[in-house]
């Protein structure tokens, strides 16, 4: 066989197993389930990726501080979106959701033409959250709890305060639990248990709001809104409420507003640290590597039911591990430069550089499924109870995969992933430096405070590379 022959094999392969993913008799709706695995030789990405990202800290270190700063403070003002929008969005947005659910329990059993699961799992954990980390704060618009509130409160303030000390725990539990449900539960496809669990979720909140108050509730309580806020952290707008009571929106640089965002606490920074690593574990847990860590011959999966344990221990391991490491890294670079006793306040205000790297395994992990769930889920809408009833007025919206076939295709596919987690790496090491630099006050004290930060996402770009090249089963 000629090198020719040979090269044109390696480009081929890839196309194949994608194409043969992407059959619909076997796709899920579920946007986690990735939609092909990756032959291409990864060593030179993978290299270059951490190369990337320790030559990007060394940069920084000599890099004159001041105008990073300057830049981070820069504005554009835009003007305030049109008063009672918000209102209105929650109210539409809670009727969509309703009439989603009856979608869960009346439509189809099929996770591909029930409108619910894709409007979950693809349109809104992947789309939105995408959407928030490159648009703004999208879901203070969209949050369909803000108008139920608002009627069966009448506006009136909370009768209780969240205690302070519970800091984000509720969110940390809530959290834990949306990403065992996704990761975990033998059927988070299923539209009837779906709907179940989202009727079950959404009442639990609403009447937490109606205790503690929606705004405080949602912060620090309903775990996705406090993620999708935070993620909006990372967009080109901005949103603040003025004295006259309107919402101000202003231009700003990508990561500006998370050097700038107060410190968290210890609880606020895990909540962040517990969101990056349910999405890597996402990616590691159906490698071959894992299987074959907990005994699972990856040829012959038996499916999710089998692994429930196992995953479960594992979800909880990536989370402790992730902790761990950050907040030592963390204690290391204050003891490096000489200051003791701030560790837990540099920690909660350097873990904002998280916010970059989760919105890039987002992107990375869950490209190719969505773009594939996305154009299910207009399917499904169209006939979200299956009688026959096209709501768009057409009768012919097929799903076509080949958008993500062909060896051009799965080259760009790759190589957008590669680029999302080297580059919110490398946005990540410039906010944890300018942050550095503000807590320090000098180049050097922050130079010497991120080495070991750096040595840890150089780590995560490495692993994160690595997961997307992993062959996969299950």
């Amino acid at each position: 066989m000629t090198k020719n022959a040979v090269r044109a094999n390696r480009i081929r392969l890839p196309a194949l197993a994608l194409a043969a993913a992407l059959v619909p008799a076997e796709a899920l709706a579920h946007a986690s389930d990735r939609g092909h695995v990756l032959l291409l030789p990864t060593g030179h990405y993978i290299a270059g990726g951490a190369a990337a990202v320790a030559l990007s800290f060394l940069v920084l270190a000599f890099a004159p501080q001041p105008p990073l700063d300057r830049l981070a403070r820069w504005r554009l003002p835009l003007g305030a979106p049109p008063p009672g929008l918000r209102l209105a969005g929650s109210a539409l947005s809670f009727l969509f959701l309703a009439f989603l659910v009856a979608a869960g329990f009346l439509g189809s059993r099929d996770p591909l033409t029930n409108p619910l699961p894709l409007m979950v799992w693809a349109v809104f954990w992947v789309g939105l959250t995408l959407a928030q980390s490159f648009l703004g704060d999208i879901w203070r618009f969209l949050d369909p709890w803000y108008a139920p509130w608002r009627l069966l409160s009448g506006g009136r303030a909370a009768p209780h305060a969240l205690p302070a000390r519970f800091g984000y725990l509720p969110a940390i539990v809530q959290f834990f639990a949306f990403a065992w449900f996704e990761l975990v539960h033998p059927a988070p496809d299923d539209p009837a248990v779906l709907a179940t669990a989202v009727c079950v979720y959404f009442a639990v909140n609403l009447a937490a709001m109606l205790v503690f108050g929606h705004e405080d509730w949602a912060r620090r309580g309903e775990c996705l809104s406090a993620f999708l806020r935070m993620m909006a952290r990372l967009a080109v707008i901005e949103g603040r409420d003025a004295p006259d009571g309107r919402r101000r929106l202003s231009l700003c640089l990508p990561g500006a507003k998370l050097v700038g965002a107060p410190p968290l606490p210890p609880s606020g920074a895990l909540f962040l640290l517990l969101a990056l690593s349910s999405v890597s574990f996402d990616g590691l847990m159906r490698t071959f590597f894992w299987l074959g860590l907990i005994g699972v011959n990856p040829l012959e999966f038996p499916g999710r039911s089998a692994v429930v344990a196992s995953s479960t221990v594992g979800l909880a391991a990536a989370f402790a591990l992730l902790g761990l490491a950050f907040f030592a890294a963390g204690a290391l670079g204050e003891r490096l430069a000489g200051r003791t006793g701030a560790t837990l306040a540099a920690a909660g205000a350097l873990v904002w550089s998280i916010v970059p790297i989760a919105t890039a395994y987002h992107v990375a992990h869950y490209l190719p499924s969505l773009a594939v769930d996305v154009q299910y889920a207009l399917a499904a809408l169209a006939d979200p109870f299956r009688r026959s009833v096209e709501l768009f007025g057409s009768p012919h919206l097929h799903v076509h995969a080949g958008a993500l076939m062909g060896a051009d295709r799965v080259w760009l596919i790759w190589n957008l992933q590669a680029a999302a987690i080297v580059g919110g790496h490398l946005l990540a090491v410039l906010v944890a430096h300018v942050v550095a630099f503000r807590l320090h006050g000098s180049a050097a004290g922050a130079a010497r405070s991120q080495l070991p930060l750096a040595v840890l996402m150089v780590g995560y770009t490495v692993l994160g590379l690595w997961l997307l090249s992993a062959p996969t089963a299950g």
